[in-house]
């Protein structure tokens, strides 16, 4: 493809708007499907999640907590077992290029930071970290599983189906007998450090994205359907102050209105030519489609287009 028919592809808009650095990236599910990690709404996930853990269930159940635990010990082998991918390879090659300034993701297995990412808020918590109800105490998820393995020998099951947030399905028979371990400094309730359906996220950590994003050029959405206000808020900002937004995800989203470019793209393809044509120095200067070339936020003009394919 030469230089002048691909500054004319979506693609080439979205490296122009790369190209200029000082971009915020919020990020969903759909940029982890390429590591094995389901999404909720996109092409590899369920419509709806059903019968969602919450936080009122959990402290106040000890079966929830049994059944949470037991289902939570299956999946969580799945995701602590699973590898960045090449999008999350992208980001984090982005940032060491000064390009993207911060992460902001709604997920909770940690790949933007094993592929490298160093500046990453995670919105909704980590799985890799178990935290105490009574004394706050913190501990890697990796010492509970293996205080789980102990409490529990012989116990097995296999899941016929993974959630983005490591809840697998398992059946009632299955579940049955799984022993749930305690706090080893105080003996208080075990809980991920995730926020929980029915929880909010800690405001602190709200305020800082809200920061990051008023301080961005640019906002770029990677494989999120924004169909919860936990992320979709931050779009809503970026709109308020005319920052651009950039949205590439398989499907539509909650913040197509507010997106002055849009790609209905693979994520792993899609970010691995963007950070190819970066290197051969495209594009070459010229305005954004959809958007001002000063940076102007122009939403209505933007249409929903797929991405070239890679070369």
């Amino acid at each position: 493809m030469s230089a002048e028919d691909r500054e004319t592809t979506p693609l080439a808009a979205l490296a122009e708007l790369v190209a200029g650095g000082g971009l915020v990236v919020l990020s969903g599910a759909g940029l982890s499907t390429e590591s094995g990690i389901p999404d909720y709404r996109g092409p590899t996930g369920r419509a709806q999640r059903a019968d969602p853990m919450t936080y009122q269930r959990f402290v106040g159940s000890a079966e929830a907590r049994r059944r949470y635990w037991a289902r939570s010990h299956v999946g969580w082998r799945r995701i602590g077992e699973a590898a960045p991918n090449s999008g999350h390879r992208a980001v984090a090659d982005l940032e060491r290029r000064g390009l993207v300034d911060a992460v902001i993701t709604q997920n909770v297995d940690g790949l933007h930071q094993a592929a490298g990412a160093r500046r990453v808020v995670e919105l909704h918590g980590g799985l890799d970290r178990v935290v105490c109800l009574s004394c706050r105490q913190r501990t890697p998820r990796m010492e509970l599983d293996r205080r789980l393995r102990r409490a529990n020998p012989g116990w097995a099951a296999a899941a016929t189906a993974i959630k983005p947030d490591g809840d697998a399905d398992l059946t009632d028979e299955q579940v049955a007998g799984f022993q749930v371990v305690d706090c080893t400094a105080c003996g208080g309730l075990l809980k991920p450090d995730v926020v929980f359906f029915g929880e909010n996220v800690p405001k602190p950590r709200v305020d800082e994205c809200f920061a990051l994003v008023a301080g961005a050029r640019a906002l770029l959405v990677l494989g999120s359907s924004l169909a919860v206000r936990s992320g979709l808020r931050f779009v809503g900002r970026a709109a308020e102050l005319g920052i651009p937004i950039a949205i590439v995800n398989q499907g539509p989203t909650r913040g197509d209105a507010e997106a002055a470019l849009r790609l209905d793209a693979p994520l792993g393809a899609t970010l691995t030519e963007l950070t190819k044509d970066l290197q051969r120095g495209e594009p070459s200067g010229r305005a954004v489609v959809g958007m001002a070339a000063s940076g102007g936020h122009e939403a209505p003009s933007a249409p929903t287009v797929p991405a070239a394919p890679a070369q």
